[in-house]
């Protein structure tokens, strides 16, 4: 296993589609408003240089894109490691990179096996664990031993996961409107089968995404600003990385389905940091569900301080005009919030 900045693309036939101009300035675009991105998300610009972490999983060979951003000024000795959720990269984390390189951070901003501009391999048993698991070893290569874990929706799951994996190289950990603080299935929710997840993802738009996101994260309110994300999501599905796209969301939609980890946040061994927009009313299949389960899912709300009293030590903090993305809606506020939350951890450590 190695780790390396330059790129060559991978010839796995279907195991991951080819690639070309990782880190190119502009995707090709029908229009200035439907620009049209690569199966690995060639054309959008991060905001960092990107690198690429090479190994091998499930016996095929696959790439990790990741950031590692150097602190502004002088370091404080600590990293902090920021996990996507799943309709985000990366890239979406932009704002609390500034944040945390500013207070002297080293970030790693990885994207996940099946997302973004990482591997998508069409067969892959994919699970929070596995992910996980490429996550420490990257950070591993990287010579990382303890670091901050921050997860956002999706990556929340995954970085409790992680913790509850790693809880020696989880120096604390952040979870930011995660989803999985509900057991879906339990609730009513029926399942789904990949192929069915597929068949709905196949049908995504931009503008599916923009009023899924209105609703969800932003609590109702738009911003031309957030555009830059629905495009970013919208433009891999314009492109030739269509179906193997809409193949990797089916296959992690039917992992965070079937993989709770709400059962577990009583486990949790290490200083935890939970952030909640209580307007956020994410739930995985909740569209699918009968109208009287609808109604009992997703109130974040409520979900916050019930998980927050199962977690051993947490510390809530609540911003209740906010939704699901609170660090994209109200950057300043949540990053405020964010530093008095982690010094607090750290007094009570002391």
């Amino acid at each position: 296993m190695q780790v390396s900045s330059w790129y060559r693309p991978l010839l796995a036939g279907l195991l991951c589609l080819p690639l070309s101009a990782m880190a190119a300035d502009s995707g090709s675009q029908s229009d200035d408003s439907t620009p049209v991105y690569g199966p690995r998300l060639e054309g959008f610009s991060y905001p960092h240089e990107v690198d690429i972490y090479r190994f091998e999983s499930q016996r095929q060979p696959l790439e990790m894109a990741y950031m590692d951003v150097a602190p502004e000024g002088e370091a404080n000795g600590r990293t902090a490691v920021l996990l996507h959720g799943k309709n985000f990269c990366g890239a979406t984390w932009e704002g609390t990179i500034e944040a945390l390189t500013q207070r002297g951070y080293r970030v790693i901003a990885p994207d996940q096996v099946g997302f973004c501009k990482s591997s998508k391999p069409e067969h892959y048993q994919y699970s929070l664990h596995q992910l996980a698991a490429n996550t420490h070893d990257l950070l591993k290569q990287l010579g990382i031993d303890n670091a901050t874990i921050m997860g956002h929706s999706m990556g929340g799951m995954l970085a409790t996961r992680y913790a509850l994996m790693y809880p020696e190289a989880t120096e604390q950990l952040v979870l930011v409107d995660p989803i999985g603080l509900e057991d879906w299935k339990a609730k009513g929710v029926p399942y789904h089968t990949v192929d069915q997840w597929f068949e709905s993802t196949r049908k995504t738009s931009a503008e599916g995404i923009r009023d899924y996101q209105k609703s969800t994260y932003y609590a109702g309110e738009w911003q031309p600003r957030y555009d830059k994300w629905v495009q970013m999501q919208a433009g891999m599905y314009r492109g030739e990385g269509k179906f193997i796209n809409a193949w990797s969301q089916a296959k992690t939609y039917e992992m965070i389905y079937t993989q709770p980890v709400v059962h577990e946040f009583d486990q949790l061994q290490v200083p935890t940091l939970l952030m909640i927009g209580d307007q956020d009313n994410t739930a995985i299949g909740k569209s699918f569900a009968p109208p009287e389960v609808q109604q009992q899912l997703g109130h974040y709300d409520q979900l916050g301080p019930e998980i927050a009293s199962r977690i051993p030590h947490a510390l809530l903090i609540q911003f209740p005009e906010l939704g699901h993305s609170p660090q994209i809606q109200a950057p300043e506020q949540f990053h405020q919030a964010l530093f008095r939350g982690l010094e607090e951890l750290d007094n009570r450590d002391s």
